[in-house]
């Protein structure tokens, strides 16, 4: 009896002790933003082969790893997504002369020459010269590029990416004379004659001169961009306007291992890149997603290129310009209708927005919501149009308002720059919002996105009240809006945005909790650590 009650405790014992699965990495003592339906908060998770295989719990007692991580408090959220941004652009960027930040003219004038003298390139490019920040405020002139640069051409975009400044070796190359007219664009001219500055369409004349950059510079430009992207803490980036050829090579450098960074590519909405992907369907894989196309309806505010309404404010008689044509701009989203793929268009004006929203609207009708078409910038509504965004999504960059609210409304006047930058409302329209930078037009930092939706301020702490504030949004909300609902927005929301059980361990650990930290430090966050996949790249 004894022998056969010491087996039944033996086996009862056995009965009684769980056996624990073995996972790959178990990260305890966390202060753990989940990003799930109800924002819970945990301490402990476990990843294996690449997602979050637990979330909270006694995780100790089911689950068992070689490598425990302890995280002593630190804050850990979803990774970030950009949902409108330029990945691609942002590589090619830093081989080319840098001119954001410039004060004056002048400045630009001096960047470019040292530029030259040491890279010496055939055709000088660059980007991010903005009148708005200079104290002679008006487009400049080709006259001192000509002087320094008579048998080099040179061609470098504004900071909205929507006007170029050429010189005449430029121009000259392009055929552009004082006759020359495009649709979509203007040829800015001064006293007659050319001054250099070329609006929307009409830039396509100059670049399409540009020396295409070699295969080896397309491939350092994506891993440059992705290191300083990592850094920061993005995990998914949405490059908005990419051409097939660019998409494949992204595609097999994920395939390869030598890039990380997870990519929802909007493919530009060209007649190669619409013929060749609505014959042959979309592309899934596990860091690639390509379902959808990049329009272009109007151009930029601070260019004055944005269609409006009624005039600018500072310019009389001036609306800015649609880019196509309404019916072109009608055949191509009902191409698109007819298919599975997402339609995500640039509409600054509040004309624009009118005609993108209203062409939506009509073609998808009441399959709007569920098809998940996207307004790219949605800057200036007219009150009366906030009633279709019930149905299309607002995707925004924030620091697009603290960009521009210095000048926006010499632009739009007082009464209208109030239906500008209004991301709350445009929450509340449709419940979900998805958040961008739209770099390097702006800074990649999410931080900064952050703080402008949050404070509606800048780095200087202006204004002392925000601005605009009644459309500012909750922390809470913002981090939403670079999480769960960008991954909605990419119609990845079952794979990525939160921290929940068979989602991709796409995670990110960071130096203080930008959920509660004083308002002004949170443009100060570091990334610690960054995890696609479960594998840490910082």
């Amino acid at each position: 009896m004894r022998k056969i009650s010491f087996l039944v405790g033996i086996l009862a014992a056995f009965a009684s002790c769980t056996v624990k699965e073995e996972v790959d990495v178990i990260y305890k003592n966390g202060n753990v933003y989940t990003v799930n339906d109800n924002f819970d908060k945990v301490q402990d998770f476990a990843v294996k082969d690449g997602k979050f295989i637990a979330v909270g719990g006694d995780i100790s007692a089911n689950y068992k790893a070689t490598k425990v991580v302890d995280l002593k408090g630190k804050s850990v959220y979803p990774g970030f997504i950009d949902a409108h941004c330029h990945f691609y652009g942002l590589g090619l960027q830093l081989q080319k002369v840098d001119l954001v930040g410039t004060k004056s003219f002048q400045e630009v004038l001096d960047r470019i020459v040292a530029f030259q003298k040491k890279k010496n390139v055939p055709f000088i490019t660059g980007r991010g010269w903005d009148q708005t920040k200079w104290e002679v405020k008006e487009f400049p002139t080709k006259e001192k590029l000509d002087s320094l640069f008579p048998n080099t051409p040179v061609a470098v975009r504004r900071i909205d990416g929507h006007a170029v400044l050429a010189n005449q070796k430029a121009l000259d190359l392009a055929d552009i004379t004082v006759k020359t007219k495009v649709d979509g664009g203007e040829v800015i001219l001064k006293d007659g004659k050319p001054t250099g500055v070329l609006i929307d369409n009409a830039m396509d004349l100059v670049l399409a001169k540009v020396p295409e950059p070699t295969k080896r510079e397309k491939i350092q430009a994506l891993i440059d961009a992705e290191k300083i992207c990592t850094d920061l803490g993005l995990t998914t980036v949405d490059d908005a306007g990419l051409d097939k050829e660019v998409i494949e090579l992204i595609d097999s450098l994920q395939k390869a291992g030598t890039l990380h960074m997870k990519v929802y590519a909007m493919a530009s909405a060209t007649k190669e890149n619409l013929n060749f992907y609505l014959k042959n369907g979309k592309v899934k894989t596990p860091k690639l997603n390509v379902r959808s196309f990049k329009y272009y309806a109007d151009g930029a505010l601070g260019s004055r290129g944005a269609a409006l309404k009624e005039s600018y404010s500072d310019k009389h008689n001036h609306f800015g310009t649609l880019l196509s044509s309404v019916e072109d701009f009608e055949s191509t989203a009902k191409r698109i209708a007819n298919s599975d793929f997402q339609m995500n268009t640039h509409a600054i004006g509040d004309s624009a927005n009118y005609v993108v929203l209203k062409t939506y609207t009509d073609i998808l009708g009441n399959k709007a919501k569920e098809r998940r078409w996207r307004v790219e910038h949605a800057q200036v509504v007219s009150k009366v149009d906030l009633e279709f965004y019930k149905n299309i999504f607002p995707s925004v960059q924030p620091t697009h308002a603290t960009s521009d609210m210095y000048w926006a409304e010499k632009r739009l006047g007082e009464e209208r720059v109030k239906e500008a930058y209004a991301y709350k409302e445009l929450l509340d329209a449709y419940g979900k919002i998805a958040l961008g930078t739209d770099f390097p037009i702006e800074r990649v930092s999410p931080f900064l996105t952050f703080y402008a939706a949050t404070a509606r301020k800048d780095l200087e702490n202006f204004p002392e009240n925000g601005f605009q504030t009644e459309n500012a949004l909750t922390r809470e909300e913002t981090l939403k809006g670079m999480t769960i609902w960008a991954a909605y927005s990419n119609f990845e929301e079952n794979e990525k945005g939160s921290i929940e059980i068979g989602k991709s361990a796409d995670f990110i650990i960071l130096n203080q909790d930008i959920m509660t930290v004083e308002e002004t430090k949170i443009p100060e966050t570091k990334v610690e650590k960054t995890y696609i996949d479960g594998i840490l790249l910082k």
